[in-house]
């Protein structure tokens, strides 16, 4: 099992391995979460697309471990766009509309829901798209490496409070464990680690892509409201958990040292957006927003491909 917490050293082998005769340099894509606000995204990655940049790893948080997981398998900016504003997301909220699965069973504690909905939704695509792609070890046992882009999904687990870097297993699952808001979304257990949303740890995970190998990170951005100069606080053994995380947030120091490290960054502008604004006009919206961020990275974008292609 390729389950990693915190130590990527799995991950850099297979890189080393893998990709050792292969000279072209890699680039990753690094999605960063936010709920709703993920619709930017998507138009991001319309403008990548566009430009035609190769995009040889994922890595994603949140909503981004979602749009990245997907990406993964095959699913391209347009087909996202489609899925984004035709699907009635706030339905996806509601348990009771879905009968129950068998792989609740690992998700249990503390949450108002278990994310049927979101469970059902993700693996109705993953199902379809996985058939056409042949991925050995379906469903349960994918080694997230041999999917058609290599991909990691970023969950924290709750029992350490440090990153679970998820590298294998349910494809669906790594999507539902890296999206686990908590208070709102049970966790998600499998074998020692009890996971929530990665963005308690690692919200723009830079520092996984450079693990799998990435030469270049384009770093996708959702956050808004940034602390720049934020310095952790001293703790006690004592402390509880949540008064150790609050005292040294580790979300603001990975993303601070990841946001640095990117060399694409991209961050659309999306005041007034929040983590549930799923209506259609304004997913609509932030998928311009997200192209219009992109578009004025073009330039960047073209020169990057350039660099690895020679084109």
């Amino acid at each position: 099992m390729l389950v990693i917490v915190l130590s990527l050293f799995a991950a850099t082998s297979w890189a080393a391995e893998g990709h050792r005769t292969s000279k072209r340099p890699k680039i990753a894509l690094v999605l960063g979460g936010g709920g709703a606000k993920g619709a930017a995204e998507v138009g991001v990655l319309k403008v990548i697309e566009q430009v035609s940049v190769p995009i040889d790893y994922i890595v994603g948080t949140s909503i981004g471990s979602i749009i990245g997981g997907l990406y993964s398998i095959g699913y391209r900016a347009d087909e996202l766009d489609s899925l984004f504003t035709h699907q009635n997301w706030l339905e996806l909220f509601n348990d009771a509309r879905v009968h129950n699965q068998g792989k609740l069973k690992n998700i249990r504690g503390h949450g108002l829901m278990k994310g049927r909905g979101i469970i059902q939704f993700l693996d109705t695509l993953v199902a379809r798209r996985i058939d056409t792609t042949r991925i050995a070890g379906y469903p349960d046992s994918i080694n997230f490496n041999r999917l058609p882009i290599p991909y990691r999904a970023v969950a924290c687990d709750i029992n350490t409070g440090k990153a679970a870097v998820l590298a294998d297993g349910n494809l669906t699952m790594a999507m539902r464990s890296s999206m686990a808001i908590p208070g709102m979304f049970k966790p998600v257990r499998r074998d020692s680690l009890l996971m929530l949303d990665g963005g308690l740890v690692n919200n723009l995970p830079v520092d996984v892509a450079r693990a799998m190998g990435a030469d270049y990170v384009i770093a996708i951005d959702l956050t808004q409201n940034k602390h720049p100069d934020y310095q952790p606080k001293t703790i006690r053994k004592s402390m509880p958990k949540v008064a150790k995380w609050l005292r040294t947030r580790p979300d603001f120091v990975n993303y601070n040292r990841n946001r640095q490290d990117a060399d694409v960054y991209i961050n659309p502008t999306l005041k007034g957006y929040n983590v549930m604004s799923f209506n259609k006009a304004d997913i609509t919206d932030m998928i311009v927003l997200g192209w219009k961020a992109a578009y004025d990275k073009k330039e960047e974008l073209a020169k990057l491909r350039k660099k690895v292609t020679g084109k």
